[in-house]
């Protein structure tokens, strides 16, 4: 369990430095301008590349450069700065789009020219300092050090930028208590997002099983003839989805002719919803011949046909209403399957399930984008239980999802408390708000 409340401690005596947002501090501590505090290091990487083994910079809470997994190496190293455990990164340029401006650097390896790189000086603390600047970072309160159109923060602007500083045995100890309450505060995070992903897990399994085993497990089972399915119940078909419906890309034009008109479906609407909503995000104008040919009707099931991975092609939303005059896009595929072949509710299920990626994954077209063909989703084998069974298991499936979904968000409600808390209490610890020792 995480405390959920510090002890309030105040100092004896505090004081206004006219700043609205810190209101009083304590009246020990001092203003210092930030040229005493960092200095500026500029050890520029260059040739000396290869000497790094590590490519992967990691600040407290925070990854701002990695090279693994298909990350891509840039051409040169030539802006790219040394970092030694202890320094200072911030991010001084573009700082009102970037979510976090500041780390401290556990390890030693390099990082872009885009990150100015600091050391911090003698006499200072610099996990206190940590604290204090990701505190600043939160509420984007260096605001009023932004100039010109991409919001920059100059270097003289930073080094003349006052930090509000205790004396040093205070600083080691607000550090030393926050590390303490912050890292708890983590673990439970931790905790809570580790059920959460167990929970996704439970619900994955839960429509795999159903939509491949159905809801009796005493049925007489047999082999579907697909790999990665495995058996089913004896009675349940299996046909290539190309014999119990139609296929159609979607419509192709110029930029000039979205923004306006009537309503489009977007790769987004589909990639975001298993179940398609009725307001689509996009317009494009379109002829009456284009809104008969690319329509969007009730039972048809999309999917992403294009991407930059393969992780992200195949992913379905049904449709439940029919969208007036709606037409889809390019990079999508439309699925219409013929007559009381599919239940709406089973098929939202069904091609959302986790069981179909190894065969979105297996054959792909990848050359420089991945790419999914009418001709590759024509193949795709498709369980058919009765239709009538098919409502039934699509019932229990949103029935069973909605207690797994409704778990979930109790857990993300937490989660969020939790990350409020230690915002709180980093805020109140350095300024003084609370004493801690």
């Amino acid at each position: 369990m995480v405390e959920t409340e510090t002890k309030i401690q105040r100092y004896e005596s505090y004081k206004n430095f006219g700043v609205e947002w810190l209101g009083d501090i304590p009246e020990h501590w001092e203003t210092l301008a930030n040229k005493y505090i960092f200095q500026l290091k500029k050890n520029q990487v260059g040739k000396k590349a290869e000497d790094f083994d590590l490519l992967s910079l990691t600040l407290k809470g925070v990854v701002i450069r990695n090279l693994e997994d298909g990350g891509k190496f840039p051409a040169d190293f030539d802006t790219y700065q040394e970092v030694k455990k202890g320094d200072f990164v911030f991010c001084l340029f573009d700082v009102e789009e970037t979510p976090r401006c500041v780390g401290l650097s556990n390890y030693e390896g390099m990082i872009t020219g885009a990150y100015t790189v600091m050391e911090v000086s003698e006499n200072f603390d610099r996990n206190f300092l940590y604290y204090f600047y990701l505190n600043l970072d939160a509420d984007k309160r260096l605001k009023p050090l932004y100039t010109g159109l991409r919001n920059t923060i100059s270097k003289d602007n930073f080094f003349a930028f006052k930090t509000f500083i205790p004396p040093l045995p205070e600083q080691t100890a607000i550090a030393q208590f926050l590390d303490d309450k912050t890292t708890k505060i983590d673990q439970a995070i931790a905790i809570k997002q580790q059920q959460i992903a167990l929970l996704k897990e439970r619900k994955q399994i839960l429509i795999h099983k159903a939509v491949t085993r159905g809801l009796d497990d005493t049925v007489i089972l047999k082999d579907s003839g697909v790999e990665w399915i495995g058996e089913i119940p004896a009675h349940w078909e299996v046909k290539p989805l190309r014999h119990i419906g139609k296929t159609q890309n979607g419509l192709s034009k110029g930029g000039e002719y979205f923004g306006t008109g009537f309503p489009f479906l977007t790769y987004s609407d589909v990639y975001n919803n298993r179940e398609l909503p009725y307001n689509l995000s996009g317009l494009a104008e379109t002829s009456y011949e284009e809104r008969k040919q690319f329509s969007v009707k009730s039972g048809d099931v999309f999917f992403t046909r294009t991407s930059e991975t393969v992780d992200d092609i195949g992913f379905s939303s049904t449709c439940f209403e029919s969208v007036e005059n709606g037409t889809f896009a390019g990079f999508l595929i439309r699925f219409r399957p013929n007559k009381n072949v599919l239940d709406m509710g089973f098929s939202k299920f069904y091609f959302s399930s986790s069981t179909h990626r190894p065969f979105f994954v297996g054959q792909m077209n990848l050359v420089i984008r991945a790419s999914l063909s009418q001709d590759h989703l024509k193949q795709m084998p498709i369980l058919l239980p009765p239709l009538s069974e098919q409502k039934e298991i699509a019932y229990y499936i949103e029935t069973a999802s909605a207690k797994i979904e409704t778990a979930i968000s109790l857990k993300e409600k937490e989660i969020n408390k939790l990350q409020e808390y230690k915002s709180s209490l980093i805020n109140s610890v350095v300024t003084g708000k609370v004493r801690v020792f």
